[in-house]
């Protein structure tokens, strides 16, 4: 709090009587922060071809991840990892969060699955999840090692899973 009213030149009595608490502070924070960056990557990324869509949103985070030199990562993967576990409405906000962004993940591969431009070899569940995850360690290891090379070749690795597609047409079949 202390950094925050010498930042914005706010009394802690004007910070307190408008938000209540630190707490509720925290939480309207995380809500904007969630609507300005996942939930904007999100609509912006939607409205693109399957894959170009999630090769868009991961060069999106990798860019943000690569560009952040005092190394203070994703908000909501921060919350996830500090403030989550021992309160259960964080961890439910930051549940809701990472469900939206596996929705997005999921619709996109479905939609990609549909049209032959991702693979079919996984189901599009497990695809979305692994994306997920993927997602999720990328933001944890930039915050350590911010490594273009390491990094870059994460999320080649994961959006090259969905590539298969091609190699899969020319499987013979079964």
């Amino acid at each position: 709090m202390r950094d925050l009213i010498d930042k914005t030149r706010i009394t802690g009595a004007s910070l307190y009587n408008a938000f209540g608490d630190e707490r509720t502070l925290f939480a309207k924070s995380l809500d904007r922060y969630v609507e300005n960056s996942v939930a904007d990557r999100i609509r912006r990324c939607r409205a693109l071809p399957p894959r170009e869509a999630i090769e868009a949103f991961f060069s999106d985070v990798l860019k943000r991840s690569l560009e952040d030199p005092e190394r203070k990562g994703c908000m909501l993967v921060n919350t996830a990892l500090d403030a989550a576990p021992p309160d259960e409405a964080f961890r439910e906000n930051v549940a809701a969060v990472l469900m939206r962004i596996e929705m997005f993940f999921l619709g996109r591969i479905e939609s990609g699955q549909a049209d032959a431009t991702i693979a079919s070899l996984l189901p599009a569940e497990d695809m979305a999840r692994h994306l997920l995850s993927v997602l999720m360690g990328l933001r944890v290891l930039a915050r350590v090692r911010p490594e273009p090379a390491l990094l870059k070749g994460i999320v080649a690795s994961a959006l090259g899973m969905l590539d298969c597609a091609r190699k899969e047409k020319a499987l013979p079949a079964i």
